[in-house]
């Protein structure tokens, strides 16, 4: 996969639009009903990070990024504002926000995950870029120290605990994490507003699986 580990500017994604989208093939019958199906497990993210009237320095930011890219080449960390931790926006990230395995007394690497639940259906989303320093982990409530007795990577998303987790310790994670994206475009129109101000009308970014 060609990705580079850094994350697009905050200040240039904040106030971005965008969110989930899922592929559905309805079939409807000669009866009126109807077949449902999806070729996708999982979701898929688009952001337009079209940042409307800056400054002409974000404007220069947002361009070497874009080039140092190579436009849709090569993929980046992005920071979805709206859903970017393992617990509620007004929360603060605990080691009990989301259960990521349960022990079985020999598996030590567990995938991080976030689960969304509405009603008695649940999805389960896998989190492969999550950011350095903020995973909490905690085994049947016991918080663990990172460095001691686990460590993340942050590449894959995946937790190893040094010593096993017995059988059914609840093993559990709390986090922020970023989408792994890539320009949708290998263009990027700008205009000087004013002689202090620029504007990107359109920035479209997608979500790559990694």
């Amino acid at each position: 996969m060609q990705f580079h580990e850094v994350r697009f500017p905050t200040a240039l994604s904040f106030g971005s639009i965008g969110g989930p989208e899922r592929r559905t093939d309805v079939v409807t019958l000669a009866s009126g009903f109807e077949e449902r199906n999806t070729p996708w497990a999982h979701s898929r993210r688009r952001y337009d990070a079209g940042i409307g009237l800056r400054s002409m320095d974000d404007i220069d930011a947002l361009i070497a990024f874009f080039e140092a890219r190579r436009g849709q080449m090569y993929g980046f960390r992005w920071k979805d504002w709206s859903d970017f931790k393992s617990c509620k926006p007004s929360e603060a990230v605990s080691a009990a926000d989301q259960v990521i395995g349960i022990g079985d007394g020999v598996a030590s690497v567990f995938p991080v995950v976030k689960a969304y639940a509405s009603g008695e259906a649940a999805y389960a989303r896998p989190v492969v870029k999550p950011v350095a320093g903020s995973v909490r982990v905690a085994l049947d409530g016991v918080e663990q120290i990172e460095g001691d007795d686990f460590e993340v990577d942050t590449l894959t998303g995946r937790v190893t605990i040094f010593a096993e987790p017995l059988v059914g310790v609840v093993v559990t994670a709390g986090f922020e994490f970023d989408v792994p994206v890539r320009f949708d475009t290998d263009r990027i129109h700008t205009s000087a507003a004013t002689f202090q101000a620029g504007d990107v009308p359109d920035v479209p970014v997608i979500e790559v699986r990694v």
